[in-house]
């Protein structure tokens, strides 16, 4: 029914890509029992697998939308892979305790990027999971990652947050991020300082979207040089949107709205009845409009933003969602998602070819944001 039915709600999508991808990329860690981590690629034998590189950032994007499945199975009362599989609820904790054990016992690395999207992930499982004894070990792992973000918002260079453990860098890929979960942890003021500071550093004035960050460059021994990176990608926009709508206030919801209509201006393609996500490829790259679309859709469903602006939101996510669905393949017993909206999954991803996940977890993000954007913000989590 899946690859037949084309008129399935938004929900039953998403459940969809949700069962296909959980099933079709996640394993065993070297086959312990009670561990959980998504494949880098599929096919891939086991020994493959071992050798497959570690996307610990790729991982807490999972958690993430494994958290999205556990949300609805709340709702339906129904496991998404069924009564004879592992719910949701039970695979998110089982991957975030394989995170650590892939990790090297360790939660930290040296990508603050990387901590800041684990931390909002583990954030929303904490929240979820109820009773103090449930929480206790969610809230040792995100003292760890709350410290190490906090050493790396220094002064230099006017603020922001360090890209990684070189310190030579700041970005919006750290700073936006771990923007948001300062101000899901209470930490407002912090949170208010990385925003101030993206816009007075990297936002581009023309467009209305924000590049990529600001380097050290030259001798450290002289005067500090530095260098503005101007790429634009689609994922910095998003969580510095979703930053400006939990903070508030008319300044910072006005430049949300603003940040909408840029996106919407500059980072989409023509999908001929309406306007569709521009993606960036595979690899890193492959993940980027997944995480715009979560974000877009939590602007789509705030009361807090014009009417306009939660329009322009919503119809990208769901011009977008509309169109990977439509231009989804079949690959072995499994749903096969288009790396590129306006192009069909068989040409993104020709017979024979190697698939990597995420692709294919953002294909599921963008179809969780079009079920939140069609629940009209049901789910607050």
């Amino acid at each position: 029914m899946l690859f037949e039915d084309a008129d399935l709600d938004a929900d039953d999508r998403a459940e969809a890509a949700a069962r296909t991808v959980s099933s079709a990329f996640g394993r065993q860690l070297a086959g312990l029992p009670g561990t959980h981590l998504a494949a880098t690629s599929r096919p891939a034998s086991r020994l493959q697998q071992l050798r497959q590189p570690w996307h610990y950032w790729w991982q807490a994007h999972y958690l993430d939308a494994l958290i999205d499945a556990g949300l609805r199975e709340r709702r339906t009362g129904t496991p998404f892979r069924g009564p004879e599989h592992p719910s949701a609820a039970d695979l998110a904790p089982a991957l975030v305790r394989t995170i650590g054990l892939r990790n090297r016992m360790h939660y930290t690395n040296r990508f603050y990027d990387d901590m800041a999207w684990l931390a909002l992930a583990v954030g929303r499982l904490n929240a979820l999971s109820g009773s103090r004894d449930r929480q206790r070990p969610y809230r040792k792992i995100l003292a760890a990652l709350n410290t190490a973000l906090e050493s790396a918002h220094t002064p230099e260079l006017g603020g922001g947050i360090y890209w990684n453990r070189d310190r030579n860098f700041k970005n919006t890929p750290a700073t936006a991020p771990a923007a948001l979960h300062f101000v899901r942890t209470g930490s407002r003021d912090r949170a208010q300082e990385l925003v101030d500071w993206l816009n007075a550093t990297v936002l581009d004035p023309e467009t209305g979207l924000y590049l990529d960050g600001i380097k050290m460059v030259g001798r450290r021994s002289g005067p500090v040089q530095t260098k503005l990176e101007r790429t634009v990608f689609t994922y910095n926009q998003g969580p510095v949107l979703g930053a400006l709508l939990e903070l508030g206030g008319s300044t910072n919801l006005a430049r949300a709205a603003e940040l909408v209509e840029a996106v919407s201006t500059h980072l989409t393609d023509d999908g001929g009845s309406a306007r569709v996500l521009r993606t960036h490829g595979t690899g890193d790259a492959g993940l980027f409009t997944g995480i715009l679309a979560r974000y877009l859709a939590q602007a789509a469903v705030s009361p807090a933003l014009p009417e306009p602006a939660r329009r322009t939101a919503a119809g990208l996510v769901e011009a977008t969602a509309q169109a990977l669905w439509e231009g989804r393949g079949k690959r072995a017993d499994w749903i096969l998602f288009s790396s590129r909206p306006l192009e069909p999954a068989a040409a993104t991803y020709p017979g024979g070819t190697a698939v990597e996940l995420s692709t294919q977890l953002q294909a599921w993000m963008v179809l969780e944001a079009s079920a939140r954007v069609r629940r009209a913000g049901t789910d607050t989590a």
